[in-house]
């Protein structure tokens, strides 16, 4: 006989012929899954029992439902259906704003036919969905990859297939970021909701700030779709939902987030700095070119990289669209992509007060001091080191090199210079001992000795008596020693990619990649990536005249002078006559690329 509370309407004893209404109440913690028609009632006190104990038994019979408690039982039922087919159930909640709405990681094991619910609006009912229009606008990219064989120069890499996310722009065009068609042999898009993927032809790819555009010929490819609309600038706090194909599921997902930063940031693929969003929306593998819209379903970013710690979370970053309107604009006015331009110096901050002092600035003046000026640069013909640098086009620079943003906010200086187009001109106001002077200079794309991108062309090289000459990139430093190559890489090598300036614009630095085997190369077989200073007393400008100089050779020898005072002698008739042989045994087509046959 189990024991338990008394009923307040007990049942006589002394009728055995009626209905025991009492023995149809269950436990409840014998209870798993509860009726539809019934939900946990609010729990009624009985008599204070101690906390060890647990009594099971007779509780009261149901009491008649009320309007409230029929609602409250049918969204209990919802949320159990829910949890039964395996899917999260969001907040029934009427005052969550889409913002608030969870969105988790897709799992690849969920069935194709559950459909991701989308952007839930604030005004719709809690059980409605209201799928932005702009959404459809958002295409999956497939590309197939190529790249160059940095350590073999004369092949390429194993092929390779890759995802991401775009979007349709007006007249006919889709972005999407450039790593996502970098070295591309052939790319595919599909819209939402689509079983077709239509061969795309890649515009214009923008290394620097790491944009793409594309074109699909197929017309019916545009059918049933609006493009999508910029918006401004977003502010701090400002809400934002991130859209595109990440990994983990086929479908396309949302991410939201607000706005937590705005700043000049460092675009890794470009090796560049300029403005840039950081958001607190999952930007995830796949999510790389996909649109990041506001509250009002305009498109204020390109999602294009993330930050990976583990001492962070959540921290991704979008391009914003004075960058994506300036590459868009650059494209239309020369046809082409022309870069961002820069102003071709290194500065220094001008914040303490001896040094403002020593170089004859008032207490009204702020600006920065030039170090160095980049020989290739227009402005190495006006400016001088020890400047100060005190305006751009009319806008003062603070003595940290930043200027007003916006109501509470600073940013670099540079930023005014990536707003400007390459050949346009720029007012920049000098102080130059104590006389303020005024000159109108000419902007161009900066030139480095080591190039950051070689942009989709194949590695130049050149070959003799089994010694691979190169010149050093990039990417070619971070296939010879990974993506750690700022650490790993030789220190000279590092010290001209973080330092070194190119004196003209067509230096190279050159390398002697590796040495193939063979008896006209021995003792030379430990010398890899070391920098060519020199060919028999001839300072070696680029790999192209290197290779002039080699193949005009009448002296009797060839010799090479290298870093660390290391030299290379070679008879020059044995070394032109081995370079065939050793061309067969390793099946390399020609001993130089075909860029240095011109």
């Amino acid at each position: 006989m189990k024991r338990g509370r008394k009923p307040k309407n007990p049942v006589p004893e002394s009728m055995p012929d009626s209905p025991m209404v009492v023995d149809d109440v269950f436990s409840v913690n014998d209870v798993e899954v509860a009726d539809d028609t019934e939900e946990a009632e609010e729990p009624v006190v009985a008599e204070e029992q101690p906390d060890s104990v647990v009594r099971r038994g007779r509780g009261r019979p149901p009491k008649k439902k009320s309007r409230n408690d029929v609602e409250n039982s049918d969204t209990a039922v919802l949320r159990r259906n829910s949890k039964a087919n395996g899917v999260c159930s969001p907040n029934f909640n009427n005052n969550v704003s889409s913002s608030a709405v969870p969105v988790g990681k897709v799992n690849n094991n969920v069935s194709s036919s559950v459909v991701p619910l989308g952007i839930i609006s604030e005004s719709a009912p809690p059980n409605a969905t209201k799928v932005v229009p702009s959404m459809d606008a958002v295409v999956k990219v497939f590309c197939v990859h190529t790249e160059p064989n940095f350590s073999l120069p004369w092949q390429r890499k194993r092929q390779y297939s890759s995802s991401s996310s775009g979007f349709i722009i007006a007249g006919r065009r889709v972005l999407t970021n450039a790593h996502s068609v970098e070295h591309h042999t052939q790319v595919k898009l599909k819209k939402r909701g689509s079983d077709t993927k239509y061969l795309a032809t890649v515009l214009a790819i923008g290394t620097e700030c790491d944009i793409a555009m594309l074109t699909v010929e197929d017309d019916e490819f545009w059918q049933d779709v609006s493009p999508v609309e910029f918006g401004s600038l977003p502010a701090l706090q400002d809400a934002v939902t991130v859209v595109g194909y990440p990994i983990g599921g086929d479908t396309i997902s949302v991410t939201s987030g607000v706005v937590s930063r705005i700043e000049i940031l460092s675009y890794v693929h470009g090796s560049t700095e300029l403005l840039g969003l950081q958001i607190d929306a999952a930007i995830n593998s796949g999510n790389s070119g996909g649109p990041a819209f506001n509250d009002k379903g305009n498109c204020v970013g390109i999602a294009f990289q993330s930050l990976k710690h583990e001492d962070v979370e959540n921290i991704g970053y979008v391009i914003p669209t004075p960058v994506i309107t300036h590459f868009i604009q650059d494209y239309e006015k020369n046809g082409e992509y022309t870069g961002f331009p820069s102003l071709g110096v290194e500065w220094q901050k001008m914040e303490n007060p001896d040094l403002r002092m020593a170089m004859g600035m008032n207490s009204n003046q702020k600006g920065v001091r030039i170090r160095r000026i980049e020989p290739t640069a227009p402005e190495y013909k006006v400016l001088k080191p020890s400047d100060i640098i005190l305006s751009f086009d009319g806008v003062d620079i603070a003595n940290d090199g930043t200027i007003p943003f916006r109501h509470g906010e600073r940013i670099g200086f540079s930023y005014l210079v990536s707003q400007k187009y390459t050949g346009e001109n720029a007012s920049v106001k000098v102080l130059r001992n104590s006389k303020i002077l005024v000159f109108n200079v000419q902007l161009a794309p900066h030139k480095r000795l080591i190039q950051a991108h070689i942009k989709g062309k194949p590695p130049s090289y050149f070959i003799i008596a089994g010694f691979v000459f190169t010149a050093v990139s990039v990417p070619y430093l971070r296939s010879e020693y990974g993506k750690d190559y700022e650490y790993d890489a030789p220190v000279k090598l590092l010290e001209k990619h973080l330092h070194a300036m190119a004196q003209t614009e067509d230096e190279q630095l050159v390398v002697i990649s590796q040495v193939l085997v063979a008896d006209i190369n021995i003792g030379y077989e430990e010398i890899v990536n070391t920098q060519v200073l020199a060919f028999n007393g001839k300072p070696v400008k680029n790999l192209k005249e290197l290779a002039q100089m080699v193949e005009k050779c009448n002296s009797e020898f060839l010799k090479f002078e290298l870093e660390y005072q290391q030299i290379v002698v070679l008879q020059t008739k044995t070394a032109k006559a081995a370079t065939l042989d050793i061309l067969t045994t390793h099946c390399i087509p020609s001993p130089v690329s075909d860029d240095l046959k011109t």
